[in-house]
This record gives structure tokens, sequence and C-alpha cells, in this order.
């Protein structure tokens, strides 16, 4: 059983955190990595509350979701997602660097999320 690597998010700029998580995830550490197996290890993200922004993000950045309705698209900005639910703001950018695959699925549920601690 592999042990679990742990990223301490604390005054680490958002994109770093997730491409650190994202490149252990695929097994890009590991001297046996292939690109189509999935062989990468478990993350387990610590003090995601204390995660630096920098610039206008939060006001300005935008998650985009489709709704029922036909034509109809709900946003919200990066402010109201971390205030709501942070740990989908780190999930969402994990799962925008791994690869679009049927692997990428398997890779995300090795990831876990520490909001508080």
């Amino acid at each position: 059983m592999n042990k679990a690597t742990t990223i301490d998010a604390e005054g680490i700029s958002l994109g770093r955190v997730a491409a650190q998580a994202a490149h252990i995830l695929m097994g890009k550490d590991k001297a046996n990595y292939v690109p189509y197996k999935d062989q990468g290890g478990s993350v387990v993200v610590t003090n995601f509350k204390k995660v630096k922004i920098t610039g206008n993000k939060l006001e300005q950045k935008r998650y985009y979701s489709p709704t029922t309705r036909v034509g109809a698209l709900k946003s919200e900005t990066l402010g109201s997602l971390m205030s709501r639910r942070p740990n989908e703001v780190l999930r969402k950018a994990v799962m925008g660097m791994l690869p679009k695959n049927s692997l990428r699925r398997e890779m995300i549920k090795r990831l876990t999320i520490k909001a508080e601690t």
C-alpha cells in the first residue's frame, strides 16, 4: 500500500498546489512512469483555506455550469465558490491538469483536500 504524499498549501498559490498534486497523481514523480497506465500515488492537501490567490481572481475568475434549461448557463465567481465549497476549487484546478481520458476519473479519486487544519 502506497503512503499518501502530503502537500501543505499554506501561503502557496492555487496553481502551484494544483500542478504539484496533478504531477503526483499521474505518477510522473516515479521512474517507471508511462502515460497509458495509472501508477500515481495518493495526495493529501492540508491547510487549503490558507492558499494564496493572486491578483483580482476572487472577483474576476468565473466558473460556469450548464443548467437543465436550453441555452441557460450558471456562473459563479471564485470568491463565492471558495466560501461555499473550497474543496471544489482545488478539485477543478487539478482536474484541468490531468489527462483528458478514462484514467482521469481514477486519478482524481486519490486526491484528498483538508481545508481546515
